[in-house]
């Protein structure tokens, strides 16, 4: 698969692509259906399938704060989008210049400078500065330059809508099952571990592996038994995601803490993957380090409690 930053960088043998369009942020199973869709076309067509998707996304760049916490990081997002077959992504800069293109102007890329065989699109789509851009104009002004569009409708499950917003709410309930089932895979957060201010080591002597979100808000918050994959085997323990506001100010970005079980080695710079599968309790804010230490020390033993259960079950 291949990255594609701007449309300056667009060369010949992209043209002619099945193209789709948004976020996909999570790459759900509502995701996973667009895409089987345009890959299926793609190979019939024998094109590329290509996704386009705007950095930052539209509602970050209006509002970074209170944007929806995202359930992919940037990078875990494209190695799926491989994973399923997509061939092309093409990451636009969300600006002022993107964010001002009327809904004829945004057209005229896709049909004039990528040149796509065909679109496929959900039943929910809007583009446009004013947002007047729906599939029904994208439909006839794609006729008129022999291009189908198609429209996708949005996939229900239990009589309720797939989406990123409802996987969101399962994974804040602490509902990993729910959530696995609508993304058809385990809930992971992966990163590099990086270095910290040795907190948990020196201040709790409880050593934790750090993975810096680099957001403003995360999907999850709180205490969580955990998986980590990507060492030598796979590893349990508990792992805290969140600002730390006992040790840290409310402006601090989220970072994701693991103390991993019976593992005692130098990981820095190591990539691991961190599947979250039974929620302990919420983030709080302690009255000293004493009470934290105490109830992390509550946290590993509830936490190595559910693990046993599990096996025992």
């Amino acid at each position: 698969m291949q990255i594609i930053r701007g449309l300056i960088n667009l060369r010949y043998e992209h043209h002619r692509s099945v193209v789709t369009i948004g976020n996909f942020d999570g790459v759900h199973l509502g995701h996973q259906r667009i895409l089987s869709k345009i890959k299926e076309e793609s190979v019939t067509l024998g094109v590329p399938s290509m996704l386009i998707c705007f950095e930052p996304q539209p509602k970050e760049y209006f509002d970074e704060f209170n944007a929806p916490a995202r359930l992919t990081r940037f990078r875990e997002k494209v190695e799926l989008l491989g994973e399923y077959g997509v061939d092309l992504v093409l990451c636009l800069k969300f600006d002022e210049k993107t964010r001002s293109l009327s809904d004829r102007e945004f057209a005229n890329i896709l049909f004039k400078e990528i040149k796509a065989s065909a679109v496929f699109v959900g039943d929910d789509f809007r583009f446009g500065s004013n947002r007047g851009g729906d599939f029904s104009f994208l439909r006839s002004l794609g006729e008129k330059t022999d291009v189908r569009v198609k429209n996708l409708n949005t996939l229900t499950i239990d009589t309720e809508r797939v989406s990123s917003t409802r996987i969101r709410e399962y994974l804040l309930q602490g509902n990993f099952r729910a959530a696995e089932s609508l993304l058809r895979r385990p809930y992971t957060i992966a990163g590099k571990v990086i270095y910290g201010r040795s907190f948990g080591r020196e201040l709790l002597e409880i050593p934790t592996a750090n993975i810096q979100l680099r957001r403003y808000r995360a999907p999850i918050d709180g205490s969580y038994a955990v998986e980590v994959y990507g060492l030598k085997k796979t590893y349990r323990g508990v792992a805290n995601v969140g600002i730390r506001p006992t040790i840290d100010d409310t402006t601090a970005s989220p970072v994701l803490e693991v103390h991993i079980f019976d593992f005692d080695e130098n990981i820095y710079g190591c990539g691991i993957k961190v599947r979250f599968v039974h929620k302990l309790r919420d983030e709080e804010k302690f009255p000293n380090l004493a009470t934290l230490k105490a109830a992390i020390h509550r946290d590993i033993k509830e936490a190595k409690q559910f693990f046993y259960e599990s096996v025992e079950v």
